[in-house]
């Protein structure tokens, strides 16, 4: 059976490229006629990020599972320190990107460029540093960790609430931001 922490680890990846596709799919649209929804909606899918997997992903791969690695695959050091590099400015990334999305809400359309560049740029960052996670790390946390190992990051990853990938109830408190993005937020990441 797979590790949890591997299964949860590839669903909030998938849940966070979602968002991502959604988010240049929404700027694509633009906010036309209905600028209140698109400006929630857009803020409601960075705050996603800012709040699940910055806050909440991140530091346990940070903390938990790559030193697991290093420890038993010391090649993979570059990765890892590139990895390491991007969770320190995660959070500071997507503060800007909301602080661009406010000033182009209340500045008005000469906002919009460098909104537009800014994520562009962020989601090729993502996609890539989720890409190296995926390509390079996990496959040698499957080759090199024990059953000691995978029981400590299944019980940390265990309880990861991730509003948008998770099947067991989510927490009261994202049910509203669950709501938000689902409802408003294009397909792939909503209904919207």
């Amino acid at each position: 059976m797979p590790s949890i922490c591997l299964q949860k680890i590839r669903k909030e990846h998938a849940s966070l490229s979602a968002v991502l596709r959604s988010l240049l799919l929404l700027l694509d649209k633009g906010p036309g006629d209905a600028p209140e929804a698109f400006f929630d909606s857009m803020r409601a899918m960075l705050f996603y990020i800012d709040e699940i997997p910055e806050r909440l992903h991140h530091p346990k791969e940070s903390r938990l599972l790559f030193p697991l690695v290093l420890q038993r695959a010391p090649e993979v050091a570059p990765v890892l320190a590139q990895l390491e590099q991007d969770h320190a400015g995660g959070e500071a990334a997507v503060r800007q990107l909301q602080h661009l999305l406010l000033a182009w809400e209340l500045m008005g359309e000469p906002r919009r460029a460098p909104f537009a560049n800014e994520l562009a740029r962020y989601v090729q960052f993502y996609m890539e540093h989720m890409r190296l996670e995926e390509t390079q790390v996990l496959p040698l946390a499957q080759q090199h960790l024990d059953g000691d190992d995978w029981r400590e990051l299944d019980a940390a990853f265990a309880n990861n609430a991730d509003p948008l990938c998770d099947s067991q109830p989510r927490d009261a408190a994202y049910d509203r931001l669950f709501s938000r993005i689902v409802l408003r937020a294009p397909s792939p990441i909503g209904l919207g």
